[in-house]
């Protein structure tokens, strides 16, 4: 239902300019009522009509006729003077950037007051946007009125589907670009990647003197200097070279097992120093220098990166695609 809030009215501070709309809309339904029925009693049948109906109603309206462009012109004069006082007055309060946005803006008031037969449909389109101002600051609400819940659903319909429409043409386009072979890739790597470059070095040597400390630390550490020891001493044990030590009567065992221990601690040491001593200049060097791929190598990931970008647009695609509107009417 169409609600009406006294309230709201006397809150606006717009009471003057809302009567105005009101008796311009009174004027603008009376105007189109008339326009609808001079267009009518031009044609033929319509008098022909009015002539079996009452004569006296025909003959009555047969000097209106003769005359209706002087009595059109004079509702064009009442709504041009509405528009202009409306102009000064947002030209006085300063509602837009500059002060001939008014009429652009409202464009269709102002094209609705040629006395044309094509321009004065636009006077229609009045009555909307004094209903619009009137819901504007919330003197009528329109939200919970079936015909505004029509006409924002099929709009919200309209949009999704326009929008759907460009995003897949977009995203197909892109898909094409990448199965042509596009340098998509290589922008990535030169003008991304390449930019950040100083930033992952600092990010990846912090990584690496972090899991330094940690494997360096007595709690956090345990388990994998006890991994590493569990490898070398597996290591140590089936090299044959130190599997002879334990022909050594007596200490045979003793310097194996100590043997172990020393290389273990060895490696764990010379992880944790590997580890901290990563500077960023270390990794942006390895990163500039150390990397090295084949060409075929290179292709052949580049060609599976390609892949995977294929198939996640193709997703998106089906997902964007979903017309999700479908779903009011299974909720109906």
């Amino acid at each position: 239902m169409l609600k009406f809030s006294r309230d709201k009215l006397r809150a606006s501070h717009e009471g003057i300019w809302f009567v105005m709309d009101f008796i311009m809309l009174g004027l603008l339904i009376i105007n189109l009522i008339l326009l609808l029925f001079d267009s009518l009693y031009m044609t033929d049948y319509f008098k022909a009509t009015l002539d079996y109906i009452s004569p006296s109603i025909s003959e009555s309206y047969q000097p209106i006729h003769k005359n209706f462009i002087l009595i059109d012109l004079a509702f064009v004069s009442v709504f041009f003077s509405e528009f202009c006082l409306r102009w000064i007055v947002a030209v006085r309060r300063k509602e837009y950037l500059r002060w001939y946005f008014f009429p652009f803006i409202h464009w269709y008031d102002l094209v609705g007051c040629i006395p044309l037969g094509a321009t004065r449909i636009f006077r229609f389109l009045r009555i909307f946007s004094i209903i619009y101002r009137l819901h504007k600051y919330k003197i009528i609400d329109l939200t919970n009125s079936k015909i505004f819940k029509f006409i924002t659903f099929y709009y919200d319909v309209f949009i999704e589907e326009l929008s759907d429409r460009i995003v897949v043409k977009v995203l197909s386009d892109a898909q094409k670009d990448l199965r042509q072979g596009s340098p998509l890739l290589d922008e990535i790597a030169d003008k991304v990647v390449a930019t950040r470059r100083e930033t992952l070095s600092l990010w990846v040597s912090t990584m690496l003197t972090h899991a330094g400390n940690s494997i360096e630390d007595e709690k956090s550490g345990v388990m994998i200097r006890d991994h590493v020891k569990d490898s070398v001493s597996k290591a140590v044990r089936e090299n044959s070279e130190v599997s002879r030590l334990k022909l050594v009567p007596v200490l045979g065992s003793t310097i194996e097992q100590t043997l172990e221990s020393a290389v273990s601690d060895i490696v764990i040491q010379s992880v944790i120093h590997l580890l901290k001593d990563m500077s960023p200049q270390k990794i942006t060097y390895f990163m500039t220098h150390g990397i090295t791929a084949s060409q075929l190598e290179e292709k052949a990931l580049n060609k599976e990166i390609i892949a995977i970008l294929d198939e996640c647009i193709e997703l998106l695609k089906g997902h964007v695609s979903n017309q999700r509107w479908k779903s009011h009417f299974d909720d109906v």
